[in-house]
């Protein structure tokens, strides 16, 4: 079975078709710039875009970063303030000619990706999935069950949102090696650490491509085992596609 999925990202959406028995996908994806500003109208116009490249008429899962309850965005750290209230599955239902469509948020899709499919497969306890991009996202289980929304890279370290210090733009922003990174990384996973105790880190985002040139450095920050996502950053596509089959 087949559904097609779309991560709206900071600097990126990216969709594809994907094989929900085997948790990957089905098609090479297609990507396209995230607008700027990255206002309701201009990002459905690119999903809508990202699902016109493929002939597909079927259900949509689409992530979205920030809180998403029943279809409705509630916060928009990293994107237009529109965002906030407003209904987005309607909005993206009726840019995708009625489809139906799934909300929710981006790492909670690529968490229950991981779990089901990726680095998280069969792991008892406190899973803890981070993705690191334009800003910090965390997905929470405990036994295999999410708890949604928890949005952990706004907790503060060193009197700042989390993501502003460690994710990957403000690796790229503050032109930092990989060592100075990686120290603010394993101050922030040591704090998460102190929060919730976890039995698992897993590191997506698509740094996780990249897992040598900084999880040998915060290892030792943290009593957790921490290892990369298996997905990389495709776990949200096939996340949000796991969601609209579920809807």
């Amino acid at each position: 079975m087949q559904i097609f999925g779309v991560d709206i990202g900071g600097s990126g959406i990216k969709g594809a078709p994907v094989d929900l028995e085997r948790g990957e996908l089905a098609r090479e994806r297609h990507k396209v710039l995230t607008p700027r500003p990255a206002t309701p109208d201009g990002v459905a116009g690119r999903v809508a875009e990202v699902v016109g490249a493929f002939d597909w008429s079927g259900p949509v899962g689409v992530t979205f970063p920030g809180v998403v309850t029943n279809g409705i965005t509630r916060t928009a750290a990293n994107v237009d303030q529109g965002w906030i209230g407003l209904d987005a599955a309607a909005l993206l239902s009726s840019r995708l000619d009625g489809r139906p469509v799934t909300v929710l948020n981006d790492a909670d899709a690529a968490g229950v990706a991981e779990v089901t499919h990726g680095a998280g497969r069969g792991v008892a306890g406190t899973v803890l999935l981070l993705t690191l991009g334009t800003g910090i996202g965390s997905a929470l289980f405990r036994d295999g069950v999410l708890v949604p929304n928890t949005e952990l890279g706004h907790l503060e370290l060193k009197g700042h949102d989390a993501e502003t210090r460690a994710s990957v733009k403000a690796k790229e922003d503050g032109d930092l090696s990989w060592e100075r990174w990686a120290h603010r990384l394993g101050r922030y996973l040591a704090h998460v650490e102190m929060l919730f105790s976890p039995d698992l880190f897993i590191i997506g985002g698509g740094v996780s491509r990249k897992p040598e040139k900084f999880l040998p450095l915060v290892e030792d920050a943290v009593r957790a085992r921490i290892v990369p996502a298996e997905l990389q950053n495709d776990a949200g596509i096939v996340g949000a596609a796991m969601a609209a089959a579920a809807a």
